[in-house]
């Protein structure tokens, strides 16, 4: 296939451009500066400005943009950046395809399970109801945009988990036990949907060639994690101590929403559809994708 890649500097970004081209897929990527190499094409999407006709000749879109929801704490600008990084990348994205003689077939648009809110004890699959307050407010507006694609091209939304990697998500929780500061947030017993960064871009790479699914998927582990098992799993994987704790209360005077909506949140997500799809996952358990994540053969991006 012929794709193209919106994000492709981050961590999933790079660890599929890396896969796909394994694969021998052709990537093209979007950049927001001066394109210095033949696979580069240029795009402003906060002004909405794309070479439409990048979009001509590609089988795939995969939109991976966003500004990072763990640069805490969420001050009103951030905010903005919040929403506008995502909203304002897929419209320019859509808004391309419909310029085009011949759409792509596939548009594989960014999401998140944040899309649920805070749901204690409730399983929650794709076809669960959306949450209250900001970052459920955001998913669906990210969600409805991409929905602005041609009618001919497949739409797939990607909730997905914590990204359990050396980087993403899970970055302050490394270094915070590396400088023996490993923390427990809370009571430790809600439970944070997750995935491994292999099994995350083998969905995506699942959804763009394996399958016809289109609409929300959520893109998670098949096992139930509670943070504390997985922020002790990093401590025990890193031979440091795990003996601090941060209360809620404290996380949310310091934090504000950023601190309840990140670190205290719990859902039990469920993977419904990719499950029934067919995906096998590689690390099925929080324990093994945090060991790959220290493995001497994981793959580098």
């Amino acid at each position: 296939m012929r794709v193209l890649v919106a994000g492709a500097s981050g961590l999933i970004g790079t660890e599929l451009v890396r896969t796909l081209r394994a694969e021998g897929h052709e990537v093209r990527r979007l950049v927001r500066r001066r394109p210095s190499a033949d696979d580069e094409v240029n795009w402003a999407p906060s002004a909405r400005t794309i070479d439409v006709q990048a979009l001509g000749d590609v089988d795939a879109v995969v939109n991976l943009s966003g500004a990072s929801i763990a640069k805490l704490p969420w001050t009103s600008g951030y905010r903005r950046e919040l929403v506008e990084s995502r909203v304002a990348a897929t419209r320019t994205l859509a808004d391309a395809m419909n310029q085009v003689r011949t759409p792509p077939k596939v548009f594989i648009s960014g999401s998140a399970v944040g899309f649920y809110g805070d749901r204690i004890g409730e399983r929650l699959t794709e076809e669960s109801a959306r949450g209250a307050g900001f970052f459920p407010d955001l998913v669906e507006e990210w969600e409805k945009t991409s929905l602005l694609a041609p009618a001919s091209t497949r739409v797939v939304q990607i909730r997905s988990g914590v990204v359990i990697a050396r980087g993403g998500g899970m970055a302050p929780v490394r270094t915070l036990t590396g400088v023996l500061l490993g923390t427990r947030f809370g009571t430790g017993g809600q439970y944070w949907p997750w995935i491994s960064l292999h099994d995350e871009v083998a969905a995506i790479r699942h959804l763009l060639t394996g399958s016809q699914l289109s609409g929300p998927v959520n893109l998670v582990g098949p096992r139930f994690a509670t943070s504390d098992r997985i922020t002790h799993g990093f401590a025990r994987r890193m031979h440091r101590p795990y003996l601090l704790r941060a209360p809620e209360g404290v996380i949310r005077r310091a934090l504000g929403e950023a601190g309840q909506r990140v670190l205290l949140d719990s859902m039990k997500v469920v993977p419904a559809r990719l499950q029934a799809d067919g995906f096998r996952w590689r690390h099925e358990r929080v324990e093994d994708a945090i060991d790959a994540v220290f493995s001497p053969a994981r793959p580098r991006g």
